[in-house]
């Protein structure tokens, strides 16, 4: 075994190559999904400027009281990840922006009440657990983040980490006391918020390293990377575990993150081919409906966006005859192993029960959202 110390923050890496991972079905160590940035389905490596609220890579969500101050993309500027990661998440400043007092600008990522419940947050019995993660950016100094409730209930325990060393990857962990107070929700409600901070005002700051019964989303004193145009913030290798120690990363294989990603989000299509959505009847002359699986449950019955690109999104076929659709589908019955699709107006001339089949043509999306 052999440790790292990570000397901004006095704390120690175990190197544990017996560590129970998820991988090898013995346990869930990482509470974080997708911390290696490998899953990018919404926009497959595309460089975006996302709205509040919005998602970028799987699972990781963008905070922004103001539009357009910043970009994220997957492996934005093309350095190189540290040694054992291949994607990380990138941060670019458009502007040097001056932060409000009620503002906040943030990456952030839910986690999933029923995957923290064994940390009994909010009880006398509360575990400590350990933040971690490899960040890079062109500004040093002292940023900061939060841990906190996503409830609305205001319960948040700010931290703060330090990049020694402008466009070099430093590997970073914060041990994180457990609350005894605080309600961190339940089943398949959000339990826990983690938040990395690129710039927030004074409402929304608090006192590094202490429990507080409010809504903080960073420390005092940290550096805005939304004050600097062009400044970059770029993070990988994160995860949240159980305990006082820090491990070696929690690498599980790809098609069980993609499937932990798919439990809140799905997207069919964009591919360069076609994607075979399944079979469905006429419900009339002229409206279709169409059953559609999921690849795993998901999280509640999702909602349904589309993505379209050049006009029409589906095909639909009946026999050695196709009619090319440019519908706006509704979505019916959403459960969390199939959906219905109903498209008014899809063509005419269908005969009511008639069996066809549809798929989601090359240069479109169809998104299912089940996101906390």
């Amino acid at each position: 075994m052999s440790v790292i110390v990570d000397g901004s923050n006095g704390l120690i890496f175990n190197d544990a190559s017996t560590q129970t991972t998820a991988a090898t079905g013995f346990g869930f160590k990482n509470r974080i999904i997708n911390g290696d940035m490998r899953i990018d389905q919404r926009n497959a490596g595309a460089n975006t400027t996302p709205s509040n609220g919005s998602y970028t890579l799987d699972r990781w969500r963008v905070q922004a009281s103001q539009s357009s101050k910043f970009a994220v993309q997957q492996n934005s500027g093309s350095v190189t990840p540290p040694s054992g990661f291949k994607n990380y998440l990138g941060v670019l400043s458009a502007s040097a922006y001056s932060v409000l007092t009620n503002d906040y600008f943030g990456i952030n990522q839910f986690v999933e009440a029923y995957n923290m419940a064994d940390f009994d947050w909010g009880s006398a019995t509360a575990k400590a657990v350990t933040l971690s993660f490899w960040v890079r950016s062109s500004l040093t100094g002292q940023f900061g983040g939060a841990i906190r409730t996503g409830d609305g209930s205001n319960y948040s325990y700010p931290f703060v980490y330090t990049i020694n060393a402008a466009n070099t990857w430093e590997q970073k962990a914060i041990t994180i006391p457990g609350p005894t107070s605080g309600t961190w929700g339940t089943g398949n409600a959000v339990g826990l918020d983690v938040w990395f901070s690129l710039g927030t005002g004074s409402t929304y700051t608090g006192t590094a390293s202490t429990w507080a019964a409010s809504n903080y989303v960073n420390a005092t004193g940290s550096v805005s990377v939304v004050g600097t145009s062009g400044a970059t913030w770029y993070v990988t290798g994160v995860q949240l575990e159980k305990g006082s120690t820090a491990t070696s990363f929690d690498y599980r294989d790809y098609g069980n993150e993609l499937r932990m990603c798919q439990r809140y989000c799905v997207v069919y299509g964009d591919s360069g081919q076609y994607t075979h959505l399944g079979i469905g009847t006429a419900y009339n002359a002229t409206a279709l409906n169409i059953t559609v699986g999921v690849p795993v449950p998901m999280r509640t019955g999702p909602a349904l966006s589309t993505v379209t690109s050049g006009g029409n999104w589906l095909n639909a076929y009946v026999g050695a005859s196709g009619t090319t659709s440019n519908p706006t589908p509704q979505l019916g019955e959403a459960g969390v192993s199939c959906y219905r699709i109903y498209v008014p107006g899809a063509g005419s001339g269908w005969t009511a029960g008639q069996s066809f089949w549809c798929q989601v043509i090359t240069s479109a999306k169809l998104i299912l959202i089940a996101e906390l």
